[in-house]
C-alpha cells in the first residue's frame, strides 16, 4: 500500500460542514469557503500553495485530519518548482504545538504522520535540504515520534 492510499484509509472521515471559525472575520470565511468548495482530490497548490494566504493556517483539527491525505499528496508530489513540504512542516509543527492537534490524533494517525515524515526524509531529502527545511523536518519527527 502506498502512503497516499494509507492516508486515505487512516483519515477516512466525513467532510466537516465548516473548517474554520468562519464567523470570526472575512478572511476566516474566505478560507472556510475555499476548504468547503474542495475536497481531498481537488484541492491543490492553487488553493494551498501561498504561505501568505493559506487556509490550512486557520483550519480546525477535524478539518486538518480530513485534508491530511491531500497534504500527503502535495508533499509526495513536491518538486523544486512545486514545493509544499515547508508549509506542511509548519502546519504539523505549529498545529501540533499551538493548536494541540496531537491530542486529536489517535495512535494510528500519529504513527502515520511519523511514517510520512520518515518517508520524506528518505525520499525527498535533496529538495528538503535545498529549501533549508531539514531542521524543521527533524524537529517535526521528534514531536510526532515522541507522542
Amino acid at each position: 500500500m502506498d502512503l497516499l492510499d494509507e492516508a486515505k484509509r487512516i483519515f477516512d472521515i466525513a467532510k466537516p460542514g465548516h473548517f474554520t471559525n468562519y464567523t470570526h472575520c472575512a478572511e476566516c470565511l474566505e478560507h472556510d469557503e475555499t476548504l468547503r468548495n474542495n475536497d481531498i482530490e481537488t484541492i491543490g497548490l492553487e488553493e494551498l500553495g501561498n504561505p501568505g494566504w493559506d487556509p490550512i493556517c486557520f483550519i480546525n483539527a477535524q478539518g486538518f485530519k480530513y485534508y491530511l491525505p491531500a497534504l500527503v499528496r502535495l508533499c509526495i508530489e513536491s518538486t523544486e518548482k512545486d514545493y509544499y513540504i515547508d508549509q506542511f512542516l509548519f502546519h504539523i509543527s505549529y498545529g501540533a504545538m499551538e493548536k494541540n492537534f496531537l491530542a486529536e490524533f489517535d495512535d494510528a494517525e500519529r504513527d502515520f504522520v511519523a511514517k510520512l515524515l520518515n518517508h520524506l526524509l528518505d525520499n525527498k531529502s535533496e529538495i528538503i535540504d535545498k529549501n533549508l527545511d531539514t531542521d524543521s523536518l527533524l524537529s517535526a519527527l521528534e514531536v510526532w515520534n515522541n507522542e
